[in-house]
């Protein structure tokens, strides 16, 4: 019995570069320090330091602070990693020729967005875990809204990330640097992210139309009422769907 050892050349099932490209992904992001501090040590500060210091703040919150600020700070780690993380990544990949090289692979541009989605999503999942173990340390006491959470964080990281995109796509690397950052920063202090829209006045009903306010939003109705924002989620798909439409014309792979 003859064995046919011809070699029969061509690229792996689109499914099986998919996986490889996201698992390489979350790879790199897990070894880089910054992508860390973005990702894990600051939604942990912003969690411990918010419930320990609420009171001295002054906040009026209808809910405990632990409540409140747990499934505001589990929106910032989806901002941190799919929207900052993934454009400064992306930018200084564009400088350094890495995207470049992958669009010449088999590998079409569709599977590189989704390796990099898919490379969001396991650090997501590291993120969800850490901020709520150290959520319910604090003492929270989540609504049992797990199909609202999920829905969160899937339509959040298909915003955020289309948005990241587009900003890594059009900007030099360094360029996207401070601009990623700054707009994290901005994001966290005014756009109803970690704190829910209503405290912030007559500027709450501009918050409530923002990506950061409606991930923050759609994350607490789930966590403090078990329902499901599908308000919040729709705002989420339209900056999802307008960023993707962009970036699909603008972006530039050096």
């Amino acid at each position: 019995m003859s064995l046919d050892l011809s070699p029969r050349p061509g690229a792996a099932p689109f499914p099986r570069m998919v996986a490889a490209q996201a698992a390489m992904e979350a790879r790199l992001m897990l070894r880089n320090g910054e992508q860390l501090l973005l990702a894990v040590v600051i939604p942990v500060i912003v969690l411990v330091g918010g419930v320990t210091g609420a009171d001295q703040l002054g906040l009026d919150l209808a809910h405990r602070p632990v409540d409140v600020f747990t499934p505001g700070v589990l929106a910032l780690a989806v901002m941190s990693t799919a929207f900052t993380s993934l454009a400064i990544a992306t930018g200084f990949e564009r400088r350094y020729g890495v995207i470049k090289r992958l669009g010449s692979s088999p590998l079409p541009r569709s599977g590189l967005l989704a390796g990099k989605v898919g490379g969001l999503l396991v650090i997501e999942l590291f993120q969800v875990v850490v901020v709520s173990v150290v959520g319910l340390l604090l003492g929270w006491d989540p609504a049992n809204g797990v199909v609202g959470a999920f829905l969160a964080l899937v339509v959040g990281t298909f915003a955020f990330a289309a948005l990241g995109l587009l900003v890594a796509g059009v900007l030099r690397a360094e360029a996207t640097l401070a601009a990623a950052n700054l707009i994290y920063l901005l994001l966290l202090a005014g756009g109803a992210v970690v704190l829910p829209s209503s405290s912030y006045g007559a500027f709450g009903e501009v918050t409530r139309w923002l990506p950061s306010g409606a991930l923050g939003d759609a994350m607490r109705h789930s966590c403090l009422d078990g329902g499901v924002g599908w308000r919040d989620l729709l705002v989420l798909a339209v900056w999802g769907a307008v960023g993707t439409v962009l970036t699909a014309r603008t972006f530039r792979w050096e």
